[in-house]
């Protein structure tokens, strides 16, 4: 956890992410890298020397029907004293049943940013957390490119005038492997997406095209990422220019 609080600790001042008398909602999907964000806000706070308050939210899709048993982020909230909602939506049942959607994943995150979004300003935050890590920001950039011939990425600091939040990403500089270790090292539990499409997006595809450069090539993410963050692409030179 030691190297994610670093990570993270760079990217807020490098981006000036948070400043005193921020409130921070974090939106916790329940995999590794929202648990990860949420603990290491938490601990940050006692020695970042920024005062804010931390709050989370966390979408239910409603997908297969199913009850989500939300309790291990329930308990770690309590753990550490954050304020918890579970907003419950019918998107599951709109995407896969009344649209059928062939392309589920477009529709279904834009239908989760939304009610986020307007989570996020209902509980009185002006800061809007996400989970994404430094192979989030290289995947994306990859996708654009070779999906859409589009060189672009989401940004790590971005304002959203609709709710009058801004939407932030701490873990952007983390690497996923750290991510992962510093999940099992803090024992986080996991709820696990009862998504059908889970496993099989573009973006899975991707991951697993990458790792395999990865493998051939030592470093390979590590200088796509460098080239992102000297290109600026979409603020992502922070403090280098």
């Amino acid at each position: 956890m030691q190297k994610i609080l670093g990570y993270m600790r760079k990217a807020i001042k490098e981006f000036d992410m948070i400043q005193d008398g921020d409130g921070v909602c974090v939106g916790v999907s329940g995999g590794k890298d929202s648990l990860v964000l949420l603990t290491a806000l938490a601990q940050l706070r006692r020695f970042i020397g920024i005062d804010y308050d931390l709050k989370a939210v966390t979408i239910d899709a409603g997908l297969k029907g199913v009850e989500t048993d939300y309790s291990p982020i329930e308990s770690l909230c309590e753990s550490y004293g954050v304020e918890y909602r579970v907003v419950k939506t019918r998107i599951g049942e709109i995407v896969f049943d009344v649209r059928k959607e062939s392309n589920p994943c477009s529709l279904c995150a834009k239908m989760r940013r939304g009610a986020l979004h307007a989570a996020t300003a209902e509980m009185g935050c002006n800061k809007l957390a996400l989970g994404h890590n430094m192979d989030d920001v290289i995947e994306t950039f990859m996708m654009n490119l070779f999906t859409v011939g589009h060189i672009g990425c989401f940004e790590p600091v971005s304002f959203l005038n609709k709710h009058e939040i801004t939407l932030i990403r701490p873990l952007a500089l983390a690497p996923e492997r750290n991510v992962i270790s510093a999940a099992k090292e803090c024992g986080l539990e996991i709820v696990r997406s009862s998504c059908p499409a889970d496993g099989k997006t573009n973006r899975q595809t991707m991951k697993e095209f990458l790792a395999e450069r990865e493998r051939g090539d030592r470093g390979f993410k590590k200088r796509l990422f460098g080239a992102i963050r000297r290109g600026n692409i979409d603020g992502w030179a922070g403090n280098l220019l």
